[in-house]
């Protein structure tokens, strides 16, 4: 064993595998007192990440995680050694690809005294050691030249940029209604192309951010846009995110839409509690609770009225088997599931003014698709 793995042992054996603030300063003085572990310190680094890969982990996960449980500096840190981690990895799906871009607009941790950058590597060095194992993502290997970042889905980001943008809600409520005009079109015709392959593509899975505060409005919220594109959501409230599993041209419009909505609700929200203090009312937290619990409910029930729209019978048995499919992809990856109730509700302004918010934001039926 060489000097420095020495070294960086000594302080991972001091720090890694206890809490305690006086283990936290042992290691970190260890580091500091040699400044020839560095190369090894970051080499461990990159293992790091590489083991969070392999238990399930993409790098948006792991960023949000670190961002929800340390600090920025942690965030920059953790950033830059998935980026340096990434040319030893190997080939990934675009959707890993597109996270990993993400990250290239974070800048570098700030370098401080030799102490402090110890101590912040240690800290996320613990996090990381400590991950759990999740279900495993690989985005399916699509069998024709179609790609996921289609010029559908690009008409579909900027009508529903506009639709967040303007101050309007006859405007919004135009553009969205278009917007999923375009969506339910792109989701059919991938359908009929699935069908028509010679090798049918099977279902893919994605996560997504489902984070403090009012989670549990935000998780219903996108439950309820992926059952209206044809796929299934499920919520781990530990670590912030919902696994959303469906066809990828549906995994897309299911980020995009609601990503989407969850702005609109949060301006509509804002909106809604000047007014409140105008009136002489203080902003609650059961105010917004309740809002967007309104607001989640509302729009899943909307959304199920359209879907029934979109489609005509000779179009059901190719919905039909995909859904099959999307349910035992499921069932496969979460054998056991439980259900939560919505807590916090209780304030009735707040649920009538996220109702009216959804009804604002409504996506409107379109004529059947045929």
């Amino acid at each position: 064993m060489s000097s420095t793995t020495g070294t960086v042992e000594r302080a991972f054996e001091a720090a890694l595998y206890t809490d305690t603030h006086d283990a936290l300063d042992t290691g970190a003085s260890i580091l500091a007192a040699d400044p020839a572990a560095d190369a090894e310190l970051d080499r461990r680094g990159r293992e790091f990440v590489a083991a969070a890969w392999r238990r399930g982990w993409q790098p948006a996960d792991v960023v949000r995680l670190v961002r929800r449980d340390l600090d920025d500096v942690h965030v920059r840190l953790v950033s830059a050694l998935i980026r340096a981690q990434a040319p030893d990895d190997r080939a990934r799906g675009p959707r890993w690809g597109a996270q990993l871009d993400d990250l290239a607009a974070d800048a570098p941790p700030p370098r401080t005294d030799r102490f402090t950058h110890a101590t912040t590597v240690l800290e996320l060095y613990r996090l990381l050691l400590r991950l759990p194992s999740l279900e495993p993502l690989d985005e399916p290997k699509r069998h024709d030249s179609r790609r996921p970042a289609s010029r559908m889905l690009t008409r579909i980001r900027a009508l529903l940029a506009k639709a967040e943008a303007t101050g309007f809600p006859e405007e919004a409520e135009a553009l969205s209604a278009k917007a999923q005009e375009l969506m339910a079109r792109h989701s059919i015709d991938e359908a009929l192309l699935d069908a028509q392959a010679p090798a049918k593509d099977a279902p893919g899975a994605c996560r997504i951010g489902v984070e403090a505060p009012y989670e549990q409005a935000k998780a219903v919220l996108l439950d309820a846009v992926a059952a209206a594109n044809h796929c299934r959501a499920v919520w781990n409230e530990a670590y912030g995110f919902s696994t959303v599993v469906g066809f990828e041209g549906d995994l897309e419009v299911v980020e995009l839409l609601y990503t989407s909505l969850l702005v609109q609700a949060t301006t509509a929200m804002t909106r809604a509690e000047a007014a409140q203090r105008a009136g002489g009312r203080r902003r609650t937290k059961t105010f917004r609770q309740s809002f967007l619990a309104a607001y989640a409910h509302r729009i899943g029930t909307r959304l199920a009225e359209a879907a029934e729209t979109q489609v005509t019978d000779d179009l059901l048995p190719v919905l039909a088997t995909r859904e099959v499919a999307v349910t035992d992809r499921v069932d496969e990856m979460f054998p056991e599931t439980t259900t939560t109730r919505l807590r916090g509700v209780s304030d009735e302004a707040g649920w009538t003014e996220g109702a009216e918010a959804a009804d604002r934001a409504q996506v409107r039926a379109r004529p059947p698709l045929g």
